[in-house]
């Protein structure tokens, strides 16, 4: 699955983060790669970071950073509760920049670089493909042979 935002869902973004200077910079890498959300995460990853060739594993980079942090999201209530939160008023420009916030700090505690517009990126293929099916559809390989095993 490789979600996309329209131009529309991208201009929409940009008027309500219009003083969010990390989340423009990720709305005008997402109007560059035709609202493709693994193509923007990669690039602003390589802009920051410089490397985006982690091959040795068959997912992309953005879901390789999901894997990593997927317990702080799908199971910390407060910030599955501020992704649900925002869902149901998607017009709250302070939540949804308390969100991205969230997420900087979680994905720093786990050594992951992002900045706050790596993570604009992340929480904006979240709310496209929907917090539950992050949490419930696309575990990690490893969770996935451990059900398996329990099941048995």
């Amino acid at each position: 699955m490789n979600p996309q935002l329209t131009s529309i869902e991208i201009q929409e973004l940009q008027q309500l983060l219009q003083n969010d200077t990390p989340a423009q910079q990720a709305l005008t890498t997402l109007q560059h790669h035709n609202g493709n959300l693994e193509a923007s995460f990669d690039a602003l990853w390589k802009e920051k970071v410089g490397k985006t060739d982690y091959s040795r594993s068959k997912k992309s980079l953005l879901q390789l950073t999901l894997d990593e942090i997927r317990a702080e999201i799908c199971g910390d209530d407060g910030l599955r509760g501020k992704i649900k939160e925002y869902t149901n008023n998607p017009g709250s420009a302070s939540l949804l920049n308390s969100i991205i916030g969230s997420l900087v700090t979680v994905a720093a505690v786990h050594g992951i670089p992002i900045d706050a517009a790596i993570a604009t990126i992340v929480v904006l293929y979240i709310f496209k493909i929907g917090i539950n099916v992050l949490c419930k559809y696309t575990k990690p390989d490893s969770e996935e042979e451990q059900g398996k095993n329990n099941n048995s």
